[in-house]
């Protein structure tokens, strides 16, 4: 791709040379065991969106990361309250990114993922009908899917009453999907974060304070904390920060 906005590694080993898009991939990498990535992006006083939504708190070194990591994974995992409100089209490719993945023996798109227990989804989304890849809804038992969903998506169902979030996870393992990339809603951090899901976090500070009102990454009943050691620190030439936390 076209690089416009330097990003720089701050820590460790500093360097003031640009990182491209290779030295990005092997910083950031797959895992060689099941692994659940989130990305989330917040302003300096711990905002997730600007004006209702995340776009505002996400400039060029930001997308290029959020690209990257889509490279990287099986699936790409969000919940349905994110992919209505966000808008979220098919998950796409561009070639370069596409080559890659045949290049080690990856399908071309990664598949969507979408956590739902109520099923409140639309088949004529984008996300659905215009997918690469046959998406799949992670929801439980007692769920009922809208009229046209099936014929769009594979239903999973895991849990009675709720979705049961590790089973799903170990589902998706099951299917060859180990490689994940959560990205979001705030509930959904909030609930794999209780269930112990979360192996690494990787996060983009954008250098603005968006004031009182809008809420938190993470969201839901009160949890434990979760140790996640500092892996690396990138800045862009624009101000903003990339940390990258995950688990020993």
């Amino acid at each position: 791709m076209t690089v416009g906005i330097p990003i720089r590694r701050l820590w460790p080993e500093p360097s003031v040379e640009p990182v491209d898009d290779a030295a990005l991939t092997a910083l950031y990498g797959r895992a060689d065991r099941p692994r659940l990535r989130v990305n989330f992006v917040s302003s300096l006083d711990g905002a997730v969106t600007v004006d209702g939504y995340s776009a505002g708190l996400s400039g060029e070194p930001d997308k290029r990361v959020f690209g990257l990591l889509r490279m990287l994974c099986d699936a790409l995992v969000v919940a349905a309250g994110t992919l209505r409100h966000e808008g979220y089209r098919a998950v796409r490719l561009d070639e370069g990114r596409r080559a890659w993945r045949r290049a080690n023996g990856l399908a071309a798109y990664p598949t969507l993922v979408v956590v739902s227990g109520a099923l409140d989804l639309d088949p004529a989304q984008a996300a659905f009908a215009d997918a690469p890849v046959r998406p799949i809804v992670l929801t439980h038992s007692d769920a009922e899917p809208p009229p046209g969903l099936t014929d769009v998506a594979d239903l999973l169902r895991c849990g009675t009453g709720r979705v049961d979030l590790a089973a799903a996870l170990a589902e998706l393992h099951g299917r060859g999907l180990t490689q994940l990339l959560c990205e979001g809603g705030p509930h959904l951090l909030g609930a794999l974060t209780a269930a112990d899901l979360v192996d690494e976090l990787c996060l983009t500070v954008a250098p603005l304070l968006a004031g009182p009102g809008p809420g938190r990454i993470t969201a839901g009943d009160a949890t434990g904390p979760t140790h996640l050691p500092l892996r690396h620190v990138l800045a862009a030439d624009d101000g903003v920060l990339m940390l990258r936390h995950a688990r020993d």
